[in-house]
């Protein structure tokens, strides 16, 4: 199975200067785990992830106050649709990061993450776990 088959064609993209609660809020309603930062003067892409948010909060930044581009991680490995979800996974394993976004020749089409693989790797309708409420 290939990255365009299991990405989310619905990719959050946000501004360099959203606060992180705006960006978290953001998230929350689009229920993402992660936000393109798109910024036009250097014409570059990030990515912002629940767990940059999570990791400002918890050291006791000010999510009203902290912008997305203080916290956008810059040195990103974009994906292709073309690659296989192998790929994808041996990449986010190498980098130590559960998002991807994906790229095409025009810009970025999707955003690839762990739960997608898993969601397409998983057989269907078998949960191996009993939950008990």
């Amino acid at each position: 199975m290939l990255v365009r088959d299991a990405m989310s064609t619905m990719v959050l993209t946000i501004g360099p200067t959203h606060t992180l609660r705006q960006a978290a809020r953001l998230m929350s309603v689009r229920r993402v785990g992660a936000a393109v930062v798109h910024d036009p003067d250097t014409c570059g892409l990030g990515i912002l992830t629940e767990r940059d948010i999570l990791n400002a909060v918890g050291s006791g930044q000010n999510p009203d106050v902290e912008t997305a581009a203080t916290h956008t991680t810059t040195d990103v490995v974009f994906a292709a649709p073309a690659w296989t979800l192998e790929e994808a996974a041996a990449a986010m394993t190498h980098g130590g990061f559960r998002h991807l976004i994906v790229l095409d020749d025009i810009g970025p089409v999707g955003v690839v993450s762990v739960r997608d693989i898993i969601r397409c790797w998983a057989p269907a309708g078998r949960h191996p776990v009993e939950l008990v409420g």
